[in-house]
């Protein structure tokens, strides 16, 4: 098989995992509690990162801790909880239209912090973006009732995708003393630890014996599939074609989803929403076009 084809097929497969996590995870929320959910999706996926580690005789790397500590607990734990709690009150296709889209442009912003420069196209392009997320969650809302609750389960994305982006931006610095698995294997026990306590305040963990079959596949799916194999897969795709180039997975990410929620689920997006996904992606192109050319790192897409 040509060695292009291999790589598209393994940018295809990360993007199909990246979009099945958003339905599995709406399937999941159905039946247990979000904070719970996450917890245990991080305690699995930090042990069998560690086994990966141990097995491949990976090196933890050297130097300050901080990064990858405050990383951790953005990218695993404040981003999970707010997703998570989110798609409770959310449809799954307005996370994949708001999350995935939006993280490159608020990645681009966070990067300004650490010294990166923003730019006037780097501007231009959060503006539009925000004008397609606020037509995607205004696109959302019908007047009714739920809407309110809607509403606020897509600023809780929002709010997820903020969190990401800082996560992504450390993530970077860490990247110069350590590598990718490195990074993930140190933050996942991390995030894990710190989602504990959020969800025993749900319920004690008292209902997790309980759970059904249908429950532990999809917390299965999220921590093998969604955040463990994604991860080598996608850093595997870097490798081969750079960060840059790698990282446009992401934008695979909202159409599949959009599709599987309509077959898995029965979502039904508004046009307004599908318009504002489109602007979104124009402003992620615009913010991230300076990025891509020069080939650093992009966020991929996350659930």
């Amino acid at each position: 098989m040509p060695r292009s084809l291999v790589t598209a097929l393994a940018a295809l497969c990360t993007a199909l995992a990246w979009s099945g996590s958003w339905i599995t995870g709406k399937l999941a929320v159905a039946g247990a509690r979000p904070l719970e959910i996450s917890t245990l999706r991080f305690i699995i996926a930090a042990v069998v990162l560690a086994a990966i580690a141990l097995a491949t005789r990976t090196s933890l790397g050297r130097g300050t801790l901080w990064p990858v500590v405050v990383a951790g607990i953005f990218g695993y734990c404040a981003y999970n909880a707010f997703v998570f709690v989110g798609l409770t009150m959310a449809p799954a296709s307005d996370g994949a239209l708001i999350v995935p889209t939006t993280i490159p442009v608020l990645t681009a912003v966070a990067a300004s912090f650490v010294g990166e420069r923003l730019t006037a196209t780097k501007i231009a392009g959060l503006a539009v973006a925000s004008i397609g997320a606020a037509l995607v969650i205004a696109a959302g809302q019908t007047g009714e009732a739920i809407s309110s609750r809607r509403l606020g389960g897509d600023l809780l994305m929002l709010l997820g995708a903020g969190c990401w982006a800082i996560y992504t931006v450390l993530g970077t610095i860490a990247l110069r003393t350590r590598s990718p698995l490195a990074i993930v294997t140190i933050a996942a026990p991390i995030g894990a630890l710190c989602l504990v306590p959020l969800g025993f305040l749900e319920n004690g963990y008292a209902d997790v014996p309980a759970w059904n079959v249908t429950v532990w596949l999809n917390v299965l799916y999220l921590a093998l599939v969604g955040s463990v194999a994604s991860f080598i897969l996608f850093y595997w795709v870097v490798r081969r074609v750079g960060a840059g180039v790698a990282a446009m997975t992401s934008y695979l990410v909202p159409v599949m989803t959009l599709a599987m929620a309509v077959v898995f689920l029965g979502d039904r997006p508004q046009p307004l929403q599908l318009v504002g996904g489109v602007v979104i992606l124009v402003g992620v192109r615009l913010a991230t076009l300076r990025i891509a050319r020069e080939g650093q790192p992009i966020p991929e897409g996350a659930a």
